[in-house]
């Protein structure tokens, strides 16, 4: 946070000056507060938007104001090398203005729509248990029967006659670069099409053309890649609550990613498809799979193989392999599970609790669980914190402030965790969150979240 336009009072006072007005529409006597969190690639300001005519989407025009005043900080952030800053501030009836930047550091994720920090990694490059599991081998896995190489090659010629192909030596030249030898059927698909836009020569409708031939927007040979679990982005606080499991019966592995699995185009909307290599128990080698760019794990078939893909012979594993069972993943609330003995099972992952009007409830039925790695807890939902103390296979651990005090004042903080977060209520205060995430960062010897305090004047209310 050396950067002098990112630490300068001028940057931040036309948005803190929004956030005034926006506080100050019923006045008041005393200092207002504001807080937010602005980053390179979004931020979140309590701000009431002019709602567009009926009809309209939402337009920057209809937000200008707001828009020229983060677009300072945006760009002050990008000059300093920093991705996402939260900040409160505490603003005089007289303009007086006392700022502060929380952070960031790099133990720490942002957090969603709060300038509360998110997540805290206390073990540097530690991942969530889904992104470490492997694919189980499949060594007796054969390619589907309607997989057939002449038959492809001369569907797409017959639809693609003017499509420029690729050589073998740009073919084995991506094989290097993967690692990894493409299957027959891929081989035989980039035969046929590179799938360079500029062998289009910015015809549009050949485009149409190539989805419409292939079943997908192709990726060319540069952009093919393998979709393993590192591809697919992650939160700790979501990851954490997530668990992937392979029934006996499964075409595709319940899993995040897979070095086997090649992705080789997009459907349009945002969903990768690749050539499996590493099928369910039930699958076929080189069937087709598709990635949703709405979950975080799993993939869900969509063709026994890339022939069938191409002639449009397809089908579905009915639920996929994203699809969460239990008893892996528990949760505990008002609309679900009735009690933590209901939770109760060896196979255990996850045990979330969430909004809970009975009394506060007691761990003793998981303590010896073999596999809990995941622990979240609502504020107040729990009887006695001290409990966790005997969960000693936790990864991950979600508790309130005051669950998080006793823990501390205790020493009792399981020193298992890889990360932890802190769950408060909307309305909460952000320092007291920054200064608790600071003692449990420091449990570890991790980077602390460093405010940066800056003085300056917003002037009078107009």
């Amino acid at each position: 946070m050396a950067d002098a336009s990112m630490n300068d009072f001028a940057t931040w006072a036309p948005v803190l000056r929004l956030l005034r007005a926006e506080q100050t529409r019923v006045p008041a006597a005393g200092p207002v507060h504001v807080a937010g969190r602005i980053g390179r690639h979004g931020w979140s300001l309590a701000l009431t938007r002019r709602t567009p005519p009926p009809g309209r989407a939402a337009q920057v025009e209809d937000m200008q104001e707001e828009y020229d005043a983060v677009e300072g900080v945006r760009g002050a952030l990008a000059d300093a090398g920093v991705d996402d800053v939260a900040f409160t501030a505490d603003v005089a009836p007289t303009g007086r203005t006392t700022l502060r930047l929380l952070g960031p550091s790099p133990a720490v994720e942002p957090g969603i729509g709060t300038p509360r920090p998110g997540a805290l990694i206390l073990v540097d490059g530690a991942l969530p248990e889904p992104w470490r599991r492997l694919p189980e081998p499949a060594p007796g896995a054969a390619p589907a029967p309607s997989a057939d190489l002449e038959l492809l090659e001369r569907t797409l010629r017959e639809r693609l006659p003017h499509a420029i192909g690729a050589t073998e030596e740009e073919i084995a030249a991506a094989e290097v670069r993967l690692g990894v030898a493409l299957p027959d059927e891929l081989k035989v698909l980039y035969r046929v099409t590179r799938s360079r836009w500029e062998d289009l020569q910015g015809d549009h409708e050949a485009a149409r053309d190539a989805f419409t031939a292939v079943g997908c927007e192709l990726f060319d040979l540069d952009g093919l890649h393998v979709a393993d679990a590192a591809s697919r982005h992650y939160l700790w606080g979501f990851a954490a609550t997530e668990a992937v499991s392979t029934p006996p019966d499964a075409m595709v592995q319940g899993l995040v990613g897979s070095p086997g699995w090649i992705a080789f185009g997009d459907n349009g909307g945002g969903d990768r498809l690749a050539v499996d290599l590493t099928p369910g128990p039930r699958g076929h080698k080189g069937q087709i799979i598709m990635l949703s760019h709405e979950e975080n794990v799993g993939a869900e078939l969509v063709a026994d193989s890339l022939t069938d893909l191409v002639l449009g012979r397809l089908g579905a594993e009915p639920g996929g392999s994203g699809q969460r069972r239990q008893p892996a993943v528990a949760r505990v609330n008002v609309a679900s599970l009735s009690s933590v003995e209901a939770a109760v099972h060896p196979g255990l992952e996850v045990l979330s609790i969430g909004v809970w009007d009975d009394a506060p409830l007691s761990l003793a039925p998981v303590v010896g669980l073999p596999g809990l790695r995941t622990l979240t807890a609502y504020p107040g939902t729990l009887a006695d914190p001290l409990e966790i103390a005997k969960l000693t296979g936790l990864e991950y651990l979600e508790l309130g402030p005051q669950e998080w005090r006793v823990l501390l004042d205790a020493g009792a903080v399981p020193r298992s965790l890889s990360a932890a977060a802190i769950r408060a209520h909307s309305d909460h205060d952000p320092l007291p969150i920054v200064a608790l995430a600071n003692e449990i960062l420091s449990l570890w010897g991790r980077p602390r979240i460093v405010q940066t305090v800056l003085e300056g004047d917003l002037g009078p209310l107009p």
